[in-house]
């Protein structure tokens, strides 16, 4: 996503929701004994963030950062967004974006994101 976002014509706003892997309250022993296993979780977004390029390094130090500043996290989703005219996006289009990207994982609506664990392994293929 980093190096994607540094290829841009435009410049770019780096959007990134953490959430927790959470066992849904109504679930059964089925689902139970899978989540236990690793499966059949659910996701809790926690916080919401966006970065500039500059400000952005690598995962390690995303993940270094988020340590010191939030909740501990399952997973991360990554998009970026695209200014015009060579002027960043809007603080209010950055608030809009990261608004509409934390409800889609409070809503499961996860594709097209990339998703990755705090160890850097890509969690979902999109």
């Amino acid at each position: 996503l980093l190096e994607g976002a540094t290829a841009q014509a435009e410049p770019q706003r780096l959007l990134i929701v953490f959430a927790n892997a959470k066992l849904s309250a109504d679930a059964k022993p089925a689902q139970r004994d899978r989540f236990a296993a690793g499966g059949g979780r659910s996701l809790a977004p926690l916080i919401c963030v966006d970065k500039g390029l500059d400000k952005l390094a690598n995962f390690d130090g995303l993940v270094a950062e988020s340590r010191k500043a939030g909740p501990p996290w399952d997973v991360v989703f990554g998009a970026s967004l695209s200014g015009r005219n060579g002027q960043s996006p809007s603080a209010e289009q950055v608030q809009h974006a990261l608004q509409r990207m934390f409800g889609h994982v409070r809503d499961d609506r996860i594709h097209g994101y990339p998703a990755l664990d705090p160890s850097d392994e890509r969690l979902v293929s999109v």
